[in-house]
């Protein structure tokens, strides 16, 4: 059975049939069927770890760790799933969680970054007007959690990716785009590079950081630093359930240097 094929309104059902949940998850507390929930998300399987937290969640609704991880969840189905369609209902159903989060824990930085990281992977599928809409939404995320926690490596990688899709957007599609989709942000490479720099010093083991580094060398046409850093994100060991995504990415663009 495959998850990402299931409509959401009939996936905890099925999973739960799947994995012969519905005579025991009654009898477990919200913590254990949290644990049991981890153990599956460490093996980047989310429909068999939503199977725990989904129950959990009715326990404790306004657990923020838990509506963390399930909007993780939602965001791994949506790379488990080559269907566009799917993707996207993914993603809404994980901002939905970001949304109900952000409000339970103002003061935490990974519950205000959580709209941004969906918004990342959900930024590809959606049209321009919304794009340009999302955008300064993703911005304000990063920020705040930087505020709260400025060691937050993932919130630096987010700011790193949104400058780099910003960097190179010029004057006169700046100016275009703003007349047709509303005003469009400005960003650039330098400040993805620092973006990109922070992170890594923050955590060196995590392989998208010196990729994501790599790519925006080769777009800004240094292709010795792009080189460099590329080879470096391609010679680690896959850690992360989106590495497989971006190690592809890192393959194209250093296939692509000249």
């Amino acid at each position: 059975m495959k998850s990402s094929n299931i409509p959401h309104r009939a996936l905890l059902t099925v999973i739960m049939t799947a994995f012969g949940a519905f005579s025991t998850v009654h009898a477990e507390s919200a913590a254990g069927l949290m644990a049991q929930g981890d153990i599956a998300d460490r093996s980047f399987d989310p429909a068999k770890a939503l199977v725990s937290y989904l129950p959990a969640e009715k326990m404790e609704p306004n657990n923020v760790e838990l509506l963390l991880r399930i909007s993780r969840q939602y965001r791994h189905l949506m790379s488990d799933t080559g269907n566009n369609g799917k993707k996207i209902e993914y993603g809404r159903i994980a901002l939905a969680y970001d949304t109900r989060v952000a409000k339970l824990a103002p003061d935490d930085s990974d519950a205000q970054l959580s709209e941004a990281i969906t918004y990342g992977k959900m930024m590809p599928l959606l049209g321009k007007k919304e794009q340009v809409a999302a955008s300064p939404v993703v911005k304000a995320a990063a920020d705040r959690a930087l505020k709260l926690n400025s060691r937050n490596d993932t919130a630096w990688h987010v700011l790193g990716r949104w400058n780099q899709a910003l960097g190179n957007v010029s004057g006169l599609k700046r100016a275009l785009g703003g007349m047709l989709y509303g005003k469009l942000p400005t960003g650039s490479y330098e400040e993805s590079v620092k973006c990109f720099d922070k992170a890594i010093a923050i955590d060196p083991g995590r392989l998208r950081n010196y990729i994501e580094l790599g790519h925006t060398y080769a777009l800004a046409g240094q292709p010795e630093n792009a080189r460099k850093f590329l080879q470096k994100g391609l010679s680690m060991s896959n850690k992360e359930k989106d590495d497989p995504e971006i190690k592809a990415l890192g393959k194209a663009t250093l296939a692509g240097l000249k």
